[in-house]
């Protein structure tokens, strides 16, 4: 039993040594190349490294995305913005009702300054505070139009 160990130990001694010996006569093939090309790399920079960062009061001039006359106006230059609703509204478990008429469906929503105001079809307007404007941004859609007056606005969307 003592011999079978014995010559287990002295044939991984010799594959130890044997290794030991082919790392000697040099390097391989691999080791040569890598060699090679990190001499070859070794005056090249990355594209942007070591590039100093612009100073903070430069502000840089990037062209806009849009031209002018494909750019829509922004929230500064619009008095208000307007949405259809045509099915009956439900504001904190209640059927939003017209105060003058009785007219609960077929809405147009309006957002101007903060307010959010409903019109029915027979033209009545009443402030809703149970609305704000992050409501009316979750549920309106893009823009389809921007009309120069109100009346315009009424016109497009039927009313």
């Amino acid at each position: 039993m003592k011999r079978a160990g014995r010559r287990a130990e002295v044939e991984e001694n010799a594959r130890v040594f044997h290794r030991i010996r082919r790392r000697a006569k040099g390097p391989s093939e691999v080791r040569k190349r890598l060699a090679e090309l990190h001499a070859q790399m070794q005056d090249q920079v990355p594209p942007g490294f070591a590039v100093p960062e612009p100073e903070p009061g430069a502000a840089a001039v990037v062209d806009d995305f849009l031209p002018p006359e494909l750019r829509g106006p922004s929230h500064d230059q619009v008095e208000g913005e307007m949405m259809p609703w045509k099915q009956p509204l439900v504001l904190d478990g209640e059927i939003a009702v017209c105060a003058v008429c009785g007219a609960y469906r077929d809405w147009l929503i309006l957002s101007t300054r903060g307010q959010i105001w409903l019109r029915c079809r027979a033209g009545h307007q009443q402030q809703e505070t149970r609305i704000d404007t992050a409501w009316y941004n979750r549920h309106s859609g893009p823009a389809d139009a921007t009309h120069a007056t109100f009346e315009d606005c009424l016109r497009h969307l039927g009313h």
